[in-house]
């Protein structure tokens, strides 16, 4: 028990730090290691650890991280970007248009992605217009933490939470759409009156036609087995085994090497995943009791507001996959499991947009930009915590109702 207790925690430190203070160890590496001395001090068998993964979940990423990469490499995601913002004439509507796409394609091919690619983008019009690029770019993140909410696959903790609640992937939609809808007016809303000067008077501006390198072959067959792929999500169908079939068949191709598609692929953040499975089942073995289930159950998660305001926090000190799985064994023994795994899905995710450090999204987006111009911690805080607050408050808010 003891052996379990300090490598949870020394794991979950270093997650929560981002590196092991004086050596190369970074959240991967931490997973790693942990889930390794779970092993090495006989607190899980083998057999135990290989149970304690969720292939669901693993297969569901791999295979959107193939789809993805595919519709990257083809130039959509770029070309349908590009000539959203060229019909944007004046500074709001640019903003809105940047939102819109932000949080409309993180819905369905995972958050981190659209960053890559609006960022420099965003980046090149309002240079382009001698714009202040900073409310643009903090659009971006925002909008693509918001708009990952809807639906299982917008983000990595979805697609945790789709495989452990069993959800429908139509019924999670149906919960959650409108919280993102409601929530990508909010932050549109926040970001024009924190930077009122920028959208002042709101001046006519033109967009010059941005050149945007399209494989059309790969284009439409990527466009096209995506277009299934989310009909059969809402059809019902198993979506791991679904995402799977799609970034199988996308494989089948003259058109790019396997190697860009591999590159594409996160594989530090699905080895990530099996690690903290494995390190979390150790402590799961060693420490739950119907004495832990009782002192928890003090806490009131069962309440909307309580389980928001607890998984806000703490994907801010650990992240949101990390803080989920903490979550996990408790969310099945309160009153409406399935009503819980939804607001654990709201809130862990409209978390991100607290801080810089509360999301993937949001460091791809500084560290992209950080070459034109400077976002600091506090630059982003005061937009993003407002932001953060209010949509995590309508989100508890609906799904209360």
């Amino acid at each position: 028990m003891t052996a379990a207790i300090i490598v949870f925690i020394l794991t979950y430190l270093v997650l929560g730090i981002g590196r092991l203070p004086g050596f190369r160890v970074d959240r991967t590496g931490a997973a790693i290691i942990g889930a390794t001395l779970m092993l090495a001090f006989n607190v899980l068998s083998i057999e135990e650890a290989y149970r304690a993964i969720d292939y669901d979940t693993i297969i569901l990423l791999f295979g959107m991280m193939i789809v993805v990469a595919n519709l990257r490499l083809s130039g959509f995601f770029a070309q349908v970007s590009a000539w959203v913002v060229r019909h944007a004439h004046r500074p709001v509507v640019l903003l809105a248009a940047i939102v819109l796409v932000s949080g409309f394609f993180s819905a369905f091919f995972v958050n981190d992605t659209m960053c890559l690619v609006l960022t420099p983008l965003v980046l090149d019009i309002t240079s382009h217009l001698r714009r202040n690029p900073v409310p643009y770019l903090l659009g971006v993140a925002m909008a693509s933490n918001i708009g990952s909410v809807a639906t299982i696959t917008g983000n990595p903790q979805n697609m945790m939470i789709g495989s452990f609640s069993q959800i429908p992937y139509r019924d999670f939609a149906a919960a959650l759409t409108p919280v993102a809808a409601v929530g990508l007016a909010i932050a549109m809303g926040v970001i024009v009156l924190m930077y009122r000067r920028e959208f002042a008077g709101d001046p006519n501006v033109e967009v010059k036609p941005m050149r945007v390198r399209v494989n059309r072959v790969l284009l439409w067959k990527s466009v096209a087995v995506s277009a299934l792929m989310v009909a059969f999500f809402f059809a019902g169908w198993p979506v791991s085994k679904v995402a799977l079939i799609a970034g199988a068949v996308l494989l089948v191709t003259r058109r790019v090497k396997p190697e860009k598609i591999y590159l594409q692929i996160d594989w530090a953040l699905l080895v990530m995943f099996v690690g903290l499975f494995i390190v979390v089942a150790g402590v799961e073995k060693v420490l739950l009791s119907k004495e832990t289930f009782a002192e928890v159950s003090r806490l009131n998660l069962g309440r909307i507001g309580v389980l928001s305001a607890a998984s806000a926090v703490l994907s801010n000190v650990v992240s949101n996959v990390p803080a989920v799985l903490i979550f996990k064994p408790f969310v099945a023994h309160l009153a409406d499991p399935r009503r819980a795994w939804l607001t654990l899905a709201m809130s862990s995710t409209l978390a991100g947009n607290l801080t810089i450090l509360g999301s993937v999204a949001n460091l791809i987006v500084v560290q992209k930009a950080k070459a034109q111009v400077e976002i600091g911690f506090w630059e982003y805080a005061r937009t993003g915590a407002m932001t953060a607050v209010a949509t995590i408050a309508f989100g508890a808010l609906w799904l209360s109702l």
